[in-house]
């Protein structure tokens, strides 16, 4: 069964990482992505790495602030998180890319609250 489990402060320092602890799939042949969704919105894409690490994207809302990484070593996502904003206040969820049925993965997400 794949398995994605975040880990993370609910309230943190302007500079933070949170992880993802990926089980039951092959973790080095997906691309991993992290999204987030506050109250009231909608879940958006936040920052996306492919496979091997190589190739990365980000939401240009965090651009230049946080940094998607992986250790597939370990099984690990990683989201550092460097200036953050009362905006980046919401549900972080790491998710693994559909497989041959179509089909993605969700993590059950943990909450990130910035104060102002």
């Amino acid at each position: 069964q794949v398995q994605l489990q975040e880990s993370g402060p609910g309230l943190l320092k302007p500079s933070q990482t949170l992880s993802c602890a990926a089980s039951g799939f092959t973790f080095s042949s997906y691309t991993m992505s992290w999204y987030r969704q506050a109250p009231g919105k909608e879940r958006e894409l936040v920052a996306v790495i492919s496979s091997a690490g190589g190739i990365t994207n980000y939401a240009d809302s965090v651009k230049g602030r946080f940094t998607i990484s992986r250790d597939n070593a370990k099984n690990t996502l990683y989201l550092q998180m460097n200036s953050l904003k009362p905006e980046d206040t919401a549900v972080y969820y790491c998710k693994k890319a559909p497989g041959r049925l179509g089909i993605g993965s969700w993590g059950q997400g943990t909450q990130v609250t910035v104060s102002s």
